[in-house]
């Protein structure tokens, strides 16, 4: 499947933004779908996922950060709320199933501090 990521952009601390992840087929709700992402000079990290309606976080998103999905849509969501300037990176969507993983393309968040 492939995936187009948008939303990301420059935000001041404590602020909002929603990025959307947008898949060119239908991805059935036993799918995994979710986030990472990468903050600059660091690792790629999991931020969050959403499969059979639960979703499961990262520690340090948890509380501020909603996944979610739109299945008409064939989108996810990711909702991120009181932003932190440690939230800047690119951040990457992606679709697994079984051993199969497909990622869309980074989009980037800037919090300002």
């Amino acid at each position: 499947v492939q995936l187009q990521a948008s939303g990301g952009g420059l935000v001041q601390a404590g602020g909002s933004l929603r990025l959307a992840c947008v898949a060119s087929r239908t991805i059935l709700s036993t799918y995994v779908t979710g986030w990472h992402r990468q903050a600059p000079g660091k690792q790629r990290e999991f931020v969050g996922y959403i499969v059979s309606g639960r979703a499961t976080y990262a520690e340090s998103v948890k509380g501020r950060f909603t996944v979610s999905r739109d299945n008409a849509k064939n989108t996810v969501y990711l909702q991120m709320d009181s932003l932190k300037p440690e939230d800047t990176g690119v951040y990457w969507c992606y679709v697994g199933n079984g051993g199969n993983v497909d990622w869309g393309q980074g989009t980037l968040v800037t919090v300002s501090s």
